[in-house]
Parts: C-alpha cells; sequence; structure tokens
C-alpha cells in the first residue's frame, strides 16, 4: 500500500497552479503536491487518481505540443485569464472555439482536443484521466 500524499490543512489556501484537487467516486476530496511533482509520479501510483475527477491549473504560454483524448468523461476547461482557441476534432469535422478574458468549454468524451495559444492564459481543467491517450501535434 502507497502512503498517502501530502496535505495541507484545511485553513491553508490552496492554489490549484501547485497543488491539485482529486475528487473521488466516494466523495472524498484530497490534495496533492502538482505541477512536475504530481506528473512524475509512476505509473502505478498515478493509476490511483484514475477513478474520479483531478482537478488543476496551468499557465500556458505556448500552444499545445499535443493532442489529448480523454474516454472515460467529457472534460471542463474554464479559461480564468489569457486568450486562447481549443480545436476539437468531432466527428463533423473540426471545430475551434476560441476564449477571451474568461469562459469555459466542455469537450466531449473521446473527443481528440489541442490548444493554440495567442496571449498568456491561465487555464483550470475538470478531468476524469483513466485511459487519457496523447499523440503528437503537427504545430507543436
Amino acid at each position: 500500500m502507497l502512503p498517502p500524499p501530502e496535505t495541507e490543512p484545511a485553513d491553508m489556501p490552496l492554489n490549484p497552479e501547485t497543488r491539485y484537487v482529486h475528487l473521488s467516486n466516494d466523495g472524498a476530496i484530497q490534495d496533492l503536491l502538482g505541477g512536475a511533482a504530481f506528473w512524475s509520479l509512476p505509473a502505478e501510483e498515478m493509476r490511483r487518481f484514475d477513478a474520479g475527477w483531478l482537478i488543476t491549473e496551468f499557465v500556458c504560454e505556448d500552444d499545445w505540443a499535443n493532442w489529448e483524448m480523454h474516454p472515460e468523461a467529457d472534460e471542463f476547461v474554464y479559461l480564468l485569464s489569457g486568450d486562447v482557441a481549443l480545436v476539437l476534432e468531432l466527428p463533423t469535422g473540426t471545430a475551434t472555439i476560441r476564449l477571451s478574458d474568461r469562459g469555459a468549454v466542455v469537450v466531449p468524451r473521446g473527443v481528440w482536443h489541442t490548444a493554440r495559444v495567442f496571449a498568456t492564459s491561465r487555464m483550470l481543467f475538470v478531468t476524469r484521466g483513466a485511459g487519457t491517450e496523447h499523440r503528437p501535434s503537427a504545430a507543436g
């Protein structure tokens, strides 16, 4: 059994850029070290977070180098500030949704998507990570 990830006291403010939040299927909320500390976890430890939802925040300065697809659930993408276009590969063709300043998009499950960044942008993601796939972006 793996030890529980580091947690902060409940009275401490949580910065979702450096601390991620996992919402488990049983209703528990766990905050985790974010950024490289999270993404460098071994694969077997990452699988602990496949069930449930992961809330993360990123500052994006460049176009995404990858396309991604989440087969288990829709993804909620919220632009907190900046200027981006989310590019979605839909069955009917490619759709581009531009967000400036603030706004949100729901990316349907199973839809490949990437982002073009027009200005430094802060984005919040609510994602069910199980089965997520990536592929290189031609622009990335």
